[in-house]
């Protein structure tokens, strides 16, 4: 990953911006009306507005202020999805048991934090890389584990001291922000505008993993 400052984007902006995961798909219709359907990225890549969420001059100041900071595009930072922030679901504490991360196998220590979106079909597993400090929560063979483990909450990799056993199911629970940039290297502001009411565009994209 290129340069990536561990601070978070203003969250009083950020919870009122506006966006969402975004994936990238090749659909090829024959001459006969079938199609096929190629997926050409692996994971999917969150966009967000985040002119949404400025509700004043001072505000505006802070995202120019963390703009110019990050010079533009050139540097990552922490976003936090109002969504999407949690391994729980909306509203509830994380819980050492609330996503399902690894299987043991007696030699390894080291696992990657992942939130699973669906079941049935075709389950997706998302790599949590800039997990909160201090939310995450182990278990191992569903039992909590409040030592023997730490966490690099600047790539959301658990490093256990001694390997799990061999089958012994892995999972954490946890609050997580998203590594993202800006997209744009300009940003228009127009007070008169934004005083009669018009919004900024602050686009705001997901760095991919």
């Amino acid at each position: 990953m290129s340069a990536f400052h561990e601070v978070l984007f203003p969250l009083d902006v950020a919870l009122g911006a506006r966006g969402g995961p975004e994936r990238r798909t090749d659909v090829v219709i024959v001459g006969s009306g079938a199609e096929t359907r190629n997926a050409r990225w692996a994971n999917s890549r969150r966009r967000w507005d985040a002119g949404y969420g400025v509700k004043g001059i001072a505000a505006l100041q802070a995202v120019v202020a963390f703009f110019e900071e990050r010079r533009g595009r050139l540097t990552g930072f922490r976003w936090r999805d109002r969504l999407d922030f949690s391994s729980a679901a909306y509203g509830a504490a994380p819980a050492p048991t609330d996503q399902a991360i690894a299987t043991g196998d007696g030699t390894t220590t080291v696992f990657q934090i992942a939130k699973t979106y669906g079941a049935a079909f075709a389950p997706y597993a998302r790599p949590i890389r800039k997990p909160v400090a201090g939310s995450v929560v182990v278990a191992v063979a569903g039992a909590a584990q409040a030592a023997g483990w730490t966490l690099d909450a600047t790539t959301g990799l658990v490093t256990f001291a001694t390997a799990p056993a061999a089958g012994a199911a892995i999972a954490a629970g946890f609050l997580f922000d998203v590594p993202a940039r800006f997209d744009s290297d300009y940003l228009e502001v127009d007070l008169s505008g934004f005083v009669a009411g018009d919004i900024p565009k602050i686009p705001i994209v997901e760095i991919p993993a």
